[in-house]
């Protein structure tokens, strides 16, 4: 099996309705399509649909972060790429980035941290066998590839102000 590192399979175009008084892409419409992104990860990992039919099982976010790079307006191309950082039998922690399609800059990332549920219970489940298998599978490829560096970052006036003092440095 050959893995993709990192998973590069989804697009989407900036649609009309997703443009605010600003004339580019409204934020909360960044979440949307990451999570289209998700959903795109997720069929690829073992855990679309067909999965959560068969075992009754789902995934909930658990936590998220979005960096806002660049803007994106109306009908800008948008290409996706999903690195996975970690997982353990019950979640899964990945990364995407946005970049513009035709011009290549990154607009935006998505770190997410998602938890594997139990429908019935409500409360978190172990992943089937195979899945955490190919969950390994990909880890081992995507451990090469660098750390983004927005991973695990910190909001705060503070952690900006030191981001901004050091990359003018």
């Amino acid at each position: 099996m050959q893995i993709p590192a990192p998973f590069d399979a989804f697009s989407d175009v900036v649609r009309a309705d997703w443009i605010d008084h600003n004339d580019h892409m409204n934020m909360g419409y960044y979440l949307v399509v990451f999570d289209f992104a998700t959903d795109a990860w997720f069929q690829y990992l073992g855990l679309g649909p067909d999965y959560r039919e068969a075992t009754n099982t789902a995934t909930f976010s658990l936590e998220g972060h979005i960096t806002y790079r660049r803007e994106v307006v109306k009908d800008d191309h948008l290409r996706f790429t999903t690195q996975l950082l970690d997982f353990d039998a019950k979640r899964v922690h990945y990364f995407h980035r946005m970049y513009h399609a035709g011009e290549g800059f990154l607009a935006a990332t998505n770190e997410l941290m998602s938890i594997h549920i139990s429908r019935e219970t409500r409360r978190a489940a172990p992943m089937a066998p195979w899945v955490l298998e190919k969950l390994a599978a990909v880890k081992t490829v995507h451990d090469e590839l660098p750390r983004p560096p927005e991973a695990g970052r910190v909001i705060g006036l503070k952690a900006t102000a030191t981001t901004l003092r050091e990359s003018s440095a």
